[in-house]
């Protein structure tokens, strides 16, 4: 059935999806993302041999440290949903709805909308070039590995290239059935030396970062990771949901910088 033209609820469509999948703010980002990517990629593999991943491996300490590459070949991992692909099928449903997230849902999305996606811009050919440079783009997703098929359908529908199941492209279920990601990057980086990680969420690069919103955010701006993003870690941009999306009042303004307009009170 086709969808319905034109705008079913005028006027409603949430904020956060407006900009996301409506402005050209978020394109740009997106595209500035993926050409930084590239570029530093490019960097990397015509200069001397990087002896560390850009994958951190997890250790006893709670210190994560990168993986070595050695010989293995080179690769860049990313994220599949809202950073090599805009599910605008789903998110559709969910702004004419309203209806919150529902695994078995997200199930049925996974397994049916693959004709019903954009890929994230500047995917495409930031893919392109990386594959050409001799760098093998790796999909670490946290859909389910019974999707496997349609997955790797959706990520050729819209040009992002070919996929294979364990081998370079990888799900939940593949190594546990944690949403947490730290072991299907372990199994990467055991066969790869990757140059480069992107996503939309602070799970995509480590789990180390876990914990309150206040937490995740002064740990992705400590010693530890700061000089990672941009350089080997690159983001792209994503109101819609997620980790993201978890501070409340106190969080987002700390005490000491709200200000009162104490003229205009009343």
């Amino acid at each position: 059935m086709p969808a319905p033209a034109g705008d079913p609820r005028p006027g409603a469509v949430p904020g956060a999806m407006q900009y996301l999948y409506g402005s050209a703010e978020a394109a740009a980002l997106s595209e500035q993302a993926y050409n930084a990517l590239v570029d530093n990629v490019r960097v990397r593999v015509a200069g001397r041999r990087p002896a560390e991943s850009a994958i951190l491996l997890p250790n006893s300490a709670g210190t994560p440290t990168p993986a070595p590459c050695g010989d293995k070949p080179y690769a860049a991992v990313f994220d599949m949903d809202e950073t090599a692909i805009l599910n605008l099928g789903y998110e559709y449903n969910d702004a004419v709805t309203g209806a919150p997230f529902d695994a078995a849902r997200w199930t049925r999305w996974e397994a049916s909308g693959a004709d019903k996606i954009a890929a994230a811009p500047g995917a495409a050919s930031a893919f392109a070039s990386l594959r050409a440079m001799g760098v093998t783009p790796i999909i670490n997703s946290n859909r389910n590995a019974a999707s496997a098929g349609p997955t790797a359908e959706a990520l050729a529908n819209v040009g992002l290239g070919a996929f294979r199941h364990g081998e370079t492209l990888f799900l939940k279920g593949d190594v546990n059935d944690k949403s947490a990601k730290d072991g299907r990057r372990r199994a990467i980086a055991a066969r790869w030396c990757v140059l480069a990680l992107g996503g939309d969420q602070i799970g995509d690069f480590t789990d180390a970062l876990d914990g309150t919103a206040a937490a995740r955010r002064a740990a992705a701006s400590s010693p530890a990771y700061a000089g990672r993003w941009g350089r080997s870690w690159f983001i792209l941009p994503n109101p819609v949901y997620g980790t993201g999306l978890g501070s409340n009042w106190d969080d987002t303004f700390p005490a000491g910088k709200r200000w009162t307009d104490m003229q205009g009170a009343k």
